[in-house]
């Protein structure tokens, strides 16, 4: 079992930044992709973007150049870093976890969320 706690989300103004932090708890962080999505009201949740075990990275169109993810498995704690945000970015924001077995077998562990606003 991986448990996972966000935290960092909260109302911003327009062009201002935010750091999304995602603790997990369990044995194995550093052999978990992580990632983070976000979904607003009657939509379905979207890739916002994603680390692997080795460090490489996959953003989500709409945040290129805007967020930077990054993970510290020595303090099991992946991160979002959010800057330039826009009102469109308004979302719960989501940690994921995706946890090995095999290399066929897989199991996908999520946050609460936490809730992001930009708004003047």
């Amino acid at each position: 079992q991986v448990q996972l706690v966000e935290s960092g989300g909260g109302l911003v103004q327009p062009g201002g930044s935010l750091r999304l932090s995602c603790v997990a708890s369990g044995r194995g962080f550093s052999r978990n992709d992580m990632a983070w999505y976000r979904q607003t009201p009657g939509k379905q949740r979207d890739l916002v973007a994603g680390i692997t075990t080795g460090g490489r990275t996959n953003y989500a169109d709409s945040v290129k150049g805007r967020f930077t993810i990054s993970r510290d498995n020595a303090k099991n704690t992946l991160y979002l870093q959010m800057n330039s945000l826009k009102p469109e970015d308004t979302a719960v924001y989501y940690c994921k976890a995706r946890k090995y077995y095999s290399a066929t077998d897989s199991e996908d562990f999520w946050g609460q969320g936490t809730q992001v606003t930009v708004s003047s």
